[in-house]
């Protein structure tokens, strides 16, 4: 015998036929609630409290196709739904996210590129970040660097720590040139 699957009420929409609910301004509620924590409110279904974002593609489009996640009374990761454009969302709603994110992804914000060198198939990097100066190793391939929106990159070193450069051509013209020497792509 199988256990028949809730569905949700029709006013509640769902995308790709996978059973993925979509989260939308007019149906969808995200506010600070007790203790400063984040909830969320879905038209004709119930609060969500202690809620967090997580990006489903998280490199390519940070504000967009967002997840929104509870932990349920048995201690287990449930979904809400999807946010496909965080921008369609009023502005305190997206602060409310963005800080939710920032809380999940740990990244460094490079805003230059001071060194650059390679040696046996890695790249050594001297970087000035939000926190300072600082440095790291990467592995030199296309993988490790990726875009980050129209004109980001993202930069996985040896350990998986990410460091983002929100805009290449907002570097200073010789960090630029020192950065795409090495990554080009």
């Amino acid at each position: 015998m199988t256990e028949a699957t809730p569905t949700p009420p029709a006013s509640i929409p769902r995308v790709y036929d996978k059973g993925i609910r979509l989260l939308l301004p007019e149906t969808t509620s995200i506010f600070e609630g007790t203790f400063s924590l984040l909830h969320c409110m879905v038209k004709g279904d119930t609060l969500y409290r202690a809620v967090y974002a997580q990006r489903l593609f998280p490199i390519r489009h940070p504000d967009q196709f967002i997840s929104l996640h509870y932990t349920d009374i048995d201690d287990k990761d449930k979904e809400i739904g999807v946010i496909e454009t965080l921008a369609q969302f009023p502005a305190d709603q997206q602060i409310l996210v963005k800080q939710s994110l920032r809380s999940q992804y740990y990244e460094q914000v490079i805003q230059r590129v001071i060194e650059i060198s390679d040696e046996f198939g890695l790249l050594f990097l001297e970087v000035e970040t939000q926190r300072g100066i600082e440095s790291f190793v990467m592995p030199w391939r296309h993988d490790r660097a990726e875009d980050y929106g129209e004109t980001g990159k993202v930069l996985l070193d040896a350990f998986d720590n990410r460091y983002v450069i929100p805009d290449i051509s907002q570097l200073p013209p010789t960090d630029r040139s020192r950065f795409q020497k090495y990554i080009y792509w």
